[in-house]
C-alpha cells in the first residue's frame, strides 16, 4: 500500500496494515529509523522482554522442544508436579547454583 507523505499531515498506519500486523487498540509502539527507513515495532512489558531473552536461550529452546516430544508422546504429568520442579529450578537459581536434575514420571 503506498501512501503520499504531506506536509501538515502525521503520518498513519493503514487500518488494514495494523489489523495484519496484529495492533491493537492502546497497544504501545516504538519507532526506530535506520536512514531512510522508519520501523514500528510494540513496546514489550518487563515481562514480555524476559520471555523474549529466555526464548532465546539455547538451553531453554532445548528444554521447550523436549518437553513437546515428551508430550506428542503422550508423556504428561500432573501440573503440582510440574510446578514443584519449576519451584525448585527458581529457587535453585535464586541461591546461584545449577538447577536439580529433572525427573519425570511416566504417564
Amino acid at each position: 500500500m503506498t501512501v503520499t507523505v504531506k506536509t501538515k499531515t502525521e503520518l498513519a498506519v493503514p487500518k488494514s496494515i495494523r489489523r495484519q500486523a496484529g495492533y491493537r487498540p492502546g497497544d504501545k509502539v516504538e519507532f526506530k529509523v535506520s536512514g531512510r527507513t522508519i520501523m514500528i515495532v510494540p513496546k514489550l512489558t518487563a515481562d514480555e522482554v524476559e520471555d523474549e531473552r529466555e526464548v532465546r536461550d539455547p538451553k531453554i529452546r532445548a528444554m521447550i522442544r523436549q518437553s513437546n516430544r515428551d508430550f506428542l508422546a503422550g508423556k504428561t504429568r500432573p501440573a503440582e508436579m510440574l510446578q514443584q520442579e519449576l519451584l525448585k529450578i527458581a529457587e535453585a537459581q535464586a541461591a546461584g547454583r545449577n538447577p536439580v536434575s529433572r525427573r519425570r514420571s511416566k504417564a
